[in-house]
Parts: C-alpha cells; structure tokens; sequence
C-alpha cells in the first residue's frame, strides 16, 4: 500500500465518528438526497449500483438501498464494520477502490462521493476506465471530484488529535478529459463550495 493510501486508511479509521455522526444523518446532507434522487430517476428499481468510498454507508449506500442492489467499497476497516452494521440491508468490501476486481457490466450505475480524491493522483485514469468495465453500456458514474489541482495533507483533520488525511486532485477539466477517454459522455457538471474552494459534481454515461 503506497504511504498516501496508508494515510488516508489510518485517517478514516480515526476520523469515522466525527466525520459522519449516526445521530445526525436523518437530518443532514440534503445536498446528497439531491443527488440520490436524481441518479435514482434514471434507474430502474433493484438496478445494481456501486458505491466506491462508501465510508460508513451513511448517508449515501442507506439511501440507495432502500431501491437498488447496493454494494459499497472502502480502504478503512472501521468504516467497513460499521456499514456493515448501519446498513444490512447493502453489501459492503474492505478494499482499495484501484485494485477492487468486479465482472464487467456489473453495475447499472456507480456513485462516488468525496473518494476518488484520496487516491494517487497517477492512479486515478486507470481507476476511470475500470469503472467504465464495470458499467453496463448506458449506465451511469455520479461524483465528486477535484474543481482546481492540489495535493497534500493535513494533520488533525476535523479536530481529531493524531488524525491525519491526505488528498490528491486534479483540476475539472482534466477530469473531463480523463472520463470522455475513458469512455463516458458527461452529462453535466456543477461546481459544489466548500470552505476557500469547492469540489465538481459529474453525472457521465458510459458510451457505448
């Protein structure tokens, strides 16, 4: 594992209950139910969906699995055993989101929220065209990714002693080239704030 992915595993394992409280997902993230709600309008009920950096399935894996067939991947063990838990009703795998092997046309969409940003900027390109294998023709990728290009880290990420996070971004428009080489149609982009920046929001079609 690359010290950048050891990072971001140690990170979350550190961070998961400050960064997502179970108490407080019935009433937050209605930037999240927004999308849900529109990846779920062009998908027929029970479709497969992927969610690569599930976290603790909350909010987005519970979400999506009270209409599709849910399967969620993360780096962090703890994240894992408490989707596991939160969500029964999906299928959860402690992976890396790069070297997670899935048939081809698995997937009738895939999400991925505030995940790819994680990985090794190098791998990122290969981890497109995979999940463009794992779509079935006409599916669809819904996530967010970097708006400008910035790599580092940060120490005590959210208040928690010892917790350290890494991330690795390029900017919007080198992630629209890397999906329409990758073999997507984008659909649409929206630019999300956050903080002195923001994140891209993409929905993209897998082409034939």
């Amino acid at each position: 594992m690359s010290k950048q992915k050891e990072i971001v595993r140690r990170g979350y394992d550190k961070v998961s209950y400050a960064y997502r409280d179970e108490a407080a997902c019935a009433d937050e993230f209605t930037d999240y139910d927004a999308w849900i709600a529109e990846l779920s309008a062009l998908l027929p009920s029970n479709s497969a969906v992927l969610d690569l950096g599930c976290g603790c399935g909350l909010p987005v894996a519970e979400r999506l699995a009270a209409q599709f067939a849910v399967t969620g991947v993360d780096l962090s063990p703890v994240q894992i055993e408490r989707a596991r838990r939160l969500v029964p009703q999906a299928r959860f795998i402690r992976a890396d989101m790069s070297e997670v092997e899935f048939p081809p046309a698995s997937f009738a969409a895939i999400v991925s929220f505030y995940a790819v940003i994680h990985l090794p900027l190098a791998e990122q390109p290969a981890l497109f065209r995979r999940m463009r294998g794992w779509l079935q023709t006409g599916g669809y990728f819904l996530g967010t990714v970097g708006s400008r290009a910035w790599t580092g880290t940060e120490e005590n990420w959210l208040g928690v002693p010892d917790a350290r996070m890494a991330w690795s971004h390029a900017d919007a428009e080198t992630y629209h080239a890397w999906l329409t080489a990758s073999g997507f149609e984008i659909h649409r982009t929206e630019f999300i704030p956050e903080g002195d920046g923001g994140h891209t929001l993409i929905l993209a079609r897998a082409r034939n």
